[in-house]
């Protein structure tokens, strides 16, 4: 099947894993892959935009995906799974008690902030207090200047916390491993159903063969990857790139999809969540 002419709206995040999986796909290289027109945005804006329904293709939170299945599909790569690579809470002190304190969160549409309840629910009898969204990037100076008792952080966090004199309180993927064997669902890829099953497996095929090329030859899309990488110090942004494009990019496979049924599925029993319906998941 050829691509059409007209660009598909496609939105995804600055960060390292999103251009560097889309790299080759977004600059015209990977044959018969429709052409993209591309706007940049954190999760959090990315997570309303598929609520609304206002673009083709998004890179979003598991934790929406089930607001959103309806006029959605759920592709089997591009996203972002893996092991090692959960979010972190982090506050001023060590063994810090979270019982009524103030958290700052990405986003409480995202699977970060799903897998921090799942953890607290376990963890912090009585639960904690307020919740604050705010930017990612904003989170962990708001922790170092007590502005809040703790933060939830993602991405290139995990590697930079300590330059903010913070502690690491827990880490919500290894709990997740720890209790259910799966790798830790993050970040999906999603296309509008009503494009067509057709064209939604060309979209697939498109994302492997895009993923594919950044592997063959990283240093290609290394221009795109760092000048959207926020001052980003580039072996920062290589280890990003490598704990968040693995082998669930190319393919979700068997214990991809087992781990986001099991998030989503956990989540809606903890009433976080309205259930899934048996084939949301389902990939023409």
């Amino acid at each position: 099947m050829t691509a059409s002419s007209t660009p598909l709206k496609i939105a995804y995040s600055p960060c390292p894993n999103d251009t560097f999986v889309f790299d080759a796909w977004a600059h015209g290289r990977v044959p018969g892959a429709p052409p993209l027109d591309v706007t940049f945005a954190d999760i959090d804006i990315t997570n309303g935009m598929a609520e609304r329904g206002e673009f083709d293709v998004l890179k979003v939170s598991y934790g929406v995906l089930p607001h959103v299945l309806d006029e959605y599909a759920l592709l089997p790569c591009g996203g972002a799974l893996g092991r090692g690579c959960g979010p972190l809470v982090l506050t001023r002190e060590p063994e810090a008690d979270l019982r009524g304190r103030t958290v700052a969160v990405p986003s409480e549409t995202s699977t970060a902030y799903l897998l921090f309840r799942l953890w607290a629910a376990d963890t912090v009898p009585g639960g904690v207090g307020e919740i604050v969204v705010m930017p990612f990037h904003e989170i962990m100076p708001a922790v170092r200047d007590g502005k809040v008792d703790a933060g939830l952080v993602i991405h290139e966090a995990r590697f930079t916390y300590q330059d903010y004199g913070l502690h690491k309180l827990a880490d919500m993927g290894a709990h997740w491993e720890r209790t259910t064997g799966l790798p830790i669902p993050l970040g999906a890829i999603i296309a509008r159903r009503t494009l067509g099953a057709d064209t939604l497996r060309l979209l697939a095929e498109s994302v492997r063969t895009s993923v594919r090329m950044a592997w063959d030859d990283p240093e290609v899309s290394r221009p795109y990857v760092m000048a959207h990488a926020q001052e980003m110090d580039p072996a920062v942004a290589d280890q990003h790139i490598g704990l968040y494009v693995n082998e669930f990019t190319a393919n979700l496979g068997e214990s991809g999809y087992a781990a986001i049924r099991g998030l989503l599925t956990r989540a809606a029993a903890e009433g976080l969540l309205p259930p899934l319906g048996p084939n949301a998941l389902a990939f023409p």
